[in-house]
């Protein structure tokens, strides 16, 4: 895939995270261009900040000539303080390419070598060892940043298949040369939003099968209930006039038609309205839509932003705030938000299917209820996922805490920001998966009554996996089997919404 610095799509950036594409620049004018003004500020006597002054609150300390090699690879080692688990493979592959681009667009000062270094570990499959905490997000994800830097020097740590090695012995396996550093190079590599704006895309990109699949899961409640299609007539939607909310009806009405199990009871059914979980579902699953289409849209733009500091343009450097990442922050809290709200939803309908004052099914969907509980714990544990993600969904942007001697007194937590959407996407996988497996017991109750044919066949690849459930049994592996599918996309439906 050829790189054009600026221009990185999601589809590109999913298939980067996938670990599908390999990237070339063929274009270097601009790095080119930008390193021969740094290279000249470096031989220079005027202070130029982190050319050959110190960092942060150290700004006003001179380097000598001599020391900026050194300069960059101590702020290499001094940031490199990150603690916990790893970053993903993906969300690594995301800060390489995304790095890579914006230091490719030429406002960065740094070498050839630096972009291409980045370029062929990405290429050569290179994981660098990535501890997730540690970012306030402002001045830049610099403890990830560095982690990721030091690997490629050749002093930090690699993941292989999941285990850490040291970096210098994995850079020689795949015949990768160190990376040495000139003056400013350390900077602009740890300066950034790479590492917050990675794990919020790679969060989105989730998100996407997992939305899909709550829209097919929540269709098939709907019939397993005995709900009413008419809430989704084109109409009402029309003149609410939300976009997501129109689409996401045409979708439940496409799931639902010819459905043999609605056509059953539009006569004597006494019911006036279903709850709001059914009832309500294109008004809420629309908006979580919205939110997670202007989120891709924030999103990508951060993926192809010039983000550290200072700058390089033209005939002079600029410092500035553009690693302060205030606008991750705040994609990742609508992304939170929108996530817990499909779990919201999707809990209230189990609650709703268990229920046979309201669902009219089976006391929690099992024949013999009182020798049988049936889903009744199944739900308790959606409750409680549903629960923690209302605590996780509280936004992480309106928190900030000075650092580096209050110099950098105000800072987004863009990395725990984007960090937390992975718990909570795991949280809302096994509530879909939870409402699928109840769902599918509703309908097996109505047989011989067919729903439509999406619904069917949704319940017939979810049964491929996981057998009906009348009497009790070992419920856990059925569950996680139905979360493997959701994560894994299979269930989504064929015309679903894209991000």
């Amino acid at each position: 895939m050829k790189l054009i610095p600026g221009q990185l799509t999601l589809t590109q950036l999913a298939d980067i995270a996938a670990g599908r594409a390999k990237l070339q620049l063929d274009d270097w004018s601009a790095v080119d261009a930008s390193a021969a003004l740094v290279a000249a500020a470096a031989a220079g006597d005027a202070p130029v900040y982190g050319v050959n002054t110190g960092f942060g609150k150290l700004a006003s300390t001179r380097i000598a000539k001599d020391q900026l090699a050194a300069l960059q690879l101590n702020l290499i080692r001094s940031h490199a303080v990150g603690v916990g688990a790893p970053m993903s493979p993906e969300v690594v592959r995301l800060m390489l390419a995304t790095k890579a681009g914006s230091l490719a667009r030429g406002f960065s000062g740094v070498r050839r070598v630096v972009v291409q270094s980045l370029l062929d570990a990405l290429n050569a499959g290179f994981v660098p060892y990535v501890p997730a905490q540690g970012s306030v997000g402002a001045s830049g994800d610099l403890a990830p940043l560095a982690h990721l830097t030091l690997a490629l020097m050749g002093e930090g740590e690699a993941l292989v298949h999941g285990q850490r090695v040291s970096a210098r012995d994995e850079l020689k396996r795949l015949e990768l040369p160190p990376l040495t550093l000139a003056a400013k190079e350390g900077l602009a590599l740890i300066n950034g939003t790479q590492a917050s704006t990675a794990l919020a895309l790679h969060a989105l990109l989730r998100f996407e099968g997992l939305f899909a699949t709550a829209l097919a899961s929540g269709a098939m409640t709907l019939d397993a209930a005995r709900g009413s299609d008419g809430p989704f007539d084109a109409r009402i939607h029309a003149v609410r006039g939300q976009p997501g909310q129109i689409e996401v009806a045409g979708v439940y009405r496409e799931l639902l038609a010819g459905s043999a199990i609605r056509a059953s009871h539009r006569e004597g059914d006494e019911r006036v309205q279903d709850p709001y979980c059914l009832r309500c579902q294109p008004q809420v699953m629309g908006a979580c839509l919205d939110q997670a289409r202007h989120a891709a849209e924030v999103l990508v733009r951060e993926a192809n932003a010039v983000t550290d500091n200072p700058l390089v343009f033209e005939d002079t450097m600029i410092s500035g705030g553009n690693f302060h990442a205030e606008p991750v922050a705040f994609a990742a809290d609508n992304l939170a938000l929108a996530i817990a709200e499909v779990g919201a939803i999707a809990e209230r309908r189990i609650a709703m299917l268990i229920d046979p004052g309201i669902s009219r099914l089976p006391p929690f969907l099992t024949a013999d209820a009182g020798l049988h509980s049936g889903f009744m714990i199944a739900h308790v544990t959606a409750a409680a996922l549903a629960s923690e993600n209302k605590s996780l969904a509280h936004p992480a942007s309106v928190d900030s805490l000075p650092t580096s001697a209050n110099q950098e007194d105000h800072v987004s937590m863009a990395t725990f920001a984007a960090r937390r959407l992975h718990a909570m996407l795991d949280n809302t996988a096994h509530i879909v998966a939870i409402e699928l497996l109840a769902a599918a017991q509703g309908i097996d109750f109505l047989r011989p009554l067919q729903s439509s044919a999406p619904v069917e066949a949704l319940h017939a690849r979810l049964r491929a996996d996981c057998a009906s459930s009348p009497a009790d049994h070992y419920l856990a592996p059925d569950i996680e089997r139905a979360a493997a599918l959701v994560q894994a996309g299979t269930l989504q439906p064929p015309h679903a919404p894209r991000f």
